[in-house]
């Protein structure tokens, strides 16, 4: 264990009010690609989709305008149903029943979180792991739009039935946003794990910290003012940082 590990186990049990804010980095040893990295989804060539601006298949104006182009992305791109979480995730749930975690706020929409044993999650861009229709409301399950027959998934209502994620050009839901902004301002501990603090505004909730030990984990240096005293910056996957800690 390195000294940076050993004083982040140190802070975790002098801490009884944890809040941990994840981004891609934390599914990433699970196989779920992020966004922008070289390898990410964006950077992922294929002719179906190779004319259009990667935000755009996400986005709403693809769901209205190009609903066929959405869900055929949607489909090849965005399942996560048989993914399985990775030590990071289960790690945080642990964290969870143990006590000190009061939430996890997390940036993906893979579920892996809630697969892991996590009760509290807030999903500030949603979740693949829900539908709706977007006439009735009707609710259904993550496998329906892949389930589906059309190529364009339908309610009885006749209303399109899509994923419950905050796409690109929509609002990110107010209750989620309401609660990770309250968990984060009352935590004596924010652990940001998996995330370049760049999509905003997700990424600016982190400035209603004012606890003790802010923490980041993520495989690249995060120009984000730390107090030496106080917090730490580890540049490792957060998987393998999590797996050295023991509760």
């Amino acid at each position: 264990m390195t000294d940076s590990i050993a004083k982040l186990a140190e802070f975790i049990r002098g801490s009884n009010n944890i809040v941990f804010f994840g981004g891609a980095g934390v599914s990433t040893e699970s196989g779920v690609p992020d966004f922008r990295s070289k390898d990410g989804l964006y950077n992922q060539h294929d002719v179906r989709f190779d004319r259009y601006q990667p935000e755009y298949l996400l986005s709403h104006d693809c769901l209205v305008h190009e609903p066929e182009v959405f869900f055929e992305f949607y489909r090849q791109k965005m399942d996560a149903r048989h993914v399985e979480p990775n030590a990071a995730h289960k790690f945080l749930a642990e964290l969870e029943k143990s006590g000190k975690l009061n939430a996890v706020v997390t940036q993906n929409i893979d579920g892996l979180h809630q697969k892991a044993g996590s009760k509290n999650v807030l999903e500030i861009h949603g979740t693949t792991q829900k539908n709706y229709c977007m006439k009735c409301g009707k609710r259904f399950d993550a496998d329906y739009i892949y389930n589906s027959d059309e190529r364009i998934p339908h309610c009885d209502c006749g209303g399109t039935v899509r994923c419950d994620v905050t796409l690109y050009g929509e609002s990110l839901p107010e209750r989620a946003v309401r609660g990770a902004v309250d968990a984060i301002m009352s935590a004596d501990m924010l652990i940001i794990g998996g995330t370049s603090l760049t999509v905003y505004p997700a990424a600016s909730y982190v400035r209603y910290f004012a606890g003790k030990h802010l923490v980041i984990i993520n495989k690249q240096h995060i120009n984000y003012p730390l107090n030496p005293e106080t917090d730490l910056e580890i540049n490792e996957p957060i998987g393998q940082v999590f797996s050295q800690i023991k509760l």
